[in-house]
């Protein structure tokens, strides 16, 4: 299929988008590198895949998944160049850190509009073409806040599991009509996204010991992250994925989590969560003097 596949990839102005689509395009593939301003961002691109403007198999396409209108162009485009496409790959997303009580609704409501709810719809608007196609892949780029709730994202991790489940409903129905669907459950890497992510961590309230320890931890791990560039050929084997569901894990924590989630008992495995990002011990904090203190949800670091 790599040979002359059509795929649709969400988020490849940047990080682990922008370095499977160069990827893809290397491998043989068409590519529709779908990010929200094209006009800025594929030059970008097209320095990462090596290749000069207007190359016929890197095609840009302007997409805002929190925009019903825009998702409706960029189908109608995507259909233009030559039909169904052979693979979806969702990967766009934003994240938000903060602990439940801190992170206002709306800051919810926007990671599930752009994680959730803008692949749900622009899988509908390409399906009837892959349908009567009789062929394609749908792949989704998940977290391991899918496979267990992460402490201060819990908003990304909700959203995330929901696409994990979503996924799985949707593999039952298409698997018929000969389409398939590939999850892949993603470690750290070496991104832009914690420079791009919103903090509503309040560092002087009662969830201050949480943030710093989850900060420090942070900060280990990105030392040791990889490059996106060693992400890239996972999609590749994701999109020639046979099964009507896979589901496949990227970066060695992400290999550990998903491993101890099929092998751990729950109450183990929230326990090697919490030593393994060293936030406070349970009961730990019931003598801070910030235990009582109130939260408040506006509090805004860009």
């Amino acid at each position: 299929m790599s040979e002359s596949g059509r795929v649709v990839l969400t988020g490849a102005s940047r990080g682990l988008g922008r370095a499977t689509a160069a990827h893809l395009h290397r491998a043989g593939w068409t590519v529709f590198a779908a990010m929200r301003n094209p006009d800025r961002d594929m030059a970008a691109l097209r320095a990462e895949a090596g290749v000069g403007q207007g190359d016929p198999c890197l095609i840009p396409i302007r997409l805002d998944l929190d925009d019903d209108a825009s998702i409706v162009a960029a189908v109608d485009e995507v259909l233009a160049h030559g039909g169904a496409p052979d693979g979806i790959v969702h990967n766009a997303g934003i994240a938000g850190v903060g602990s439940i009580e801190e992170m206002p609704i709306d800051a919810w409501q926007q990671i599930f509009a752009t994680n959730f709810f803008g692949p749900v719809r622009l899988t509908q608007a390409l399906m009837p073409s892959m349908r009567a196609a009789g062929r394609g892949r749908v792949v989704v780029v998940s977290s391991q806040g899918a496979v267990r709730g992460m402490p201060a994202i819990g908003a990304y991790s909700a959203a995330k599991g929901a696409l994990e489940r979503w996924a799985e409903s949707l593999s039952h129905e298409v698997a018929p009509y000969g389409i398939g669907v590939s999850i892949i459950v993603t470690g750290t890497f070496k991104t832009e996204i914690l420079e791009l992510t919103t903090t509503w961590e309040d560092t002087s309230g009662p969830y201050a010991p949480m943030h710093l320890s989850l900060r420090r931890t942070g900060d280990r791990i990105m030392r040791i992250a990889r490059s996106p560039r060693s992400f890239a050929p996972a999609v590749e084997k994701a999109l020639d994925d046979t099964a009507p569901i896979r589901r496949r894990a990227v970066g060695l924590d992400g290999h550990l989590l998903l491993l101890g989630s099929r092998l751990l008992p729950g109450r183990a495995l929230q326990r090697a969560i919490a030593l393994g990002v060293g936030i406070p011990r349970p009961g730990s904090l019931r003598d801070d003097p910030r235990r009582a203190d109130p939260v408040s949800p506006d509090i805004l670091e860009p």
